[in-house]
């Protein structure tokens, strides 16, 4: 039997109150969350709270949908490199949210699984109701009510919760390393697979012949662009556009993203490839810009933090996607649309526009 489920993660201002959720169907489906957390770390402890739930099943394929490419790479491409290198990224830095990383590790060990991407708010239906599940435990620590954490895996081992989020925590516990957040213990530890045993291989049918793995579909992880900025993440996003084995809806949103990121937005070079040459925006003051006005002004003010919500992406033609989108700034909320047009192998933004809602 294949147990097949979608897991998904929120943060509410990515960092804020965050919530994570897996979800196979209305009887067994678990969520919770922290009062302080990543989008990333929520996409990672919906994955590992998962592989903890169905330890029982050893023997079972496990099919896990992922709207997270960043977890999907993480796990099936990055990590045996991590590990060689002490956890550590090809610059030299540490690689981001390791406690959960290696706890991911631990659990995958004997297991046979595969990760299915999938689009994420798109209409699919174990992706949609994982979402919805996180976003709720990431509303409730924010509110600090009661979060429902769901009925579980059946025959499963879940760490027992109160059932009520903890208040939130000040700002200043922005900073703190995932090794602090609240991790639940690991389930207990499964017996070691006998040599031989075909079920503890990854990717090994009945006979004991490798089965073929299908390859992550590339495609972009919404990178928690404010404080975890995951260089490795961007040039695999940089490759796979060149590839152009993304969907053009898809691929633009998150180069959107990307390009809202102050520390991209701060980079002259890296803007410069983002912005087709002929780039105009009318900004939300009236103002136009132009490319060369627009580079040299982030460079020397990336601006504040901004958050998104996706209102549509709209394909004209082979060569253009409309985005329309509303962001979230301590200055107010505004409505924009952006061009985005393929220039020879490349989508760059062509014109942009912003109007403060009323």
């Amino acid at each position: 039997m294949t147990i097949t489920a979608a897991a998904d993660g929120s943060a509410l201002g990515n960092p804020g109150p965050a919530g994570w959720a897996w979800y196979v169907n209305d009887d067994c489906w678990r969520a919770g969350g922290w009062p302080h957390g990543t989008n990333n770390q929520g996409e990672l402890m919906a994955v590992l709270d998962l592989l903890r739930a169905t330890a029982h099943l050893p023997g079972e394929d496990l099919r896990i949908l992922c709207d997270s490419q960043y977890v999907i790479n993480s796990i099936t491409k990055w990590m045996p490199g991590w590990k060689r290198k002490g956890w550590r990224k090809a610059d030299g830095k540490p690689v981001l949210n390791v406690e959960l990383l290696k706890e991911l590790d631990r659990e995958l060990a004997g297991r046979t699984y595969t990760f299915e991407w999938v689009k994420g708010h798109a209409g699919h239906d174990l992706n949609e109701a994982a979402d919805e599940r996180a976003r709720a435990a990431a509303t409730a620590y924010q509110q600090g009510v009661a979060a429902r954490s769901g009925p579980g895996f059946p025959g499963g081992q879940h760490p027992g919760t109160s059932g009520r989020a903890a208040a939130p925590q000040p700002a200043s516990g922005a900073g703190l390393p995932p090794a602090t957040l609240d991790i639940p213990p690991a389930a207990p530890a499964r017996p070691a697979a006998a040599p031989g045993d075909v079920q503890a291989v990854r990717g090994a049918d009945a006979s004991g012949r490798p089965r073929a793995t299908p390859a992550p579909v590339p495609a972009f992880e919404e990178l928690d662009l404010f404080s975890e900025l995951d260089n490795e993440a961007l040039e695999v996003a940089e490759a796979t556009q060149q590839a152009g084995s993304v969907p053009p809806e898809a691929l633009v949103e998150e180069l959107e993203r990307e390009l809202l990121g102050a520390l991209v937005r701060g980079d002259i070079g890296r803007t410069a490839v983002l912005l087709h040459p002929d780039f105009m925006e009318i900004g939300s003051s009236g103002r136009v810009w132009t490319r060369d006005a627009m580079m040299m002004a982030l460079e020397e003010d990336p601006g504040e933090r901004t958050d998104i919500e996706i209102l549509g992406a709209e394909r004209i033609g082979t060569s253009a996607v409309l985005l329309t989108y509303r962001s979230f700034a301590r200055s107010g909320t505004t409505l924009r649309s952006s061009l985005w047009v393929l220039d020879g192998d490349r989508w760059r933004l062509r014109f942009h526009q912003g109007t403060p809602e009323a």
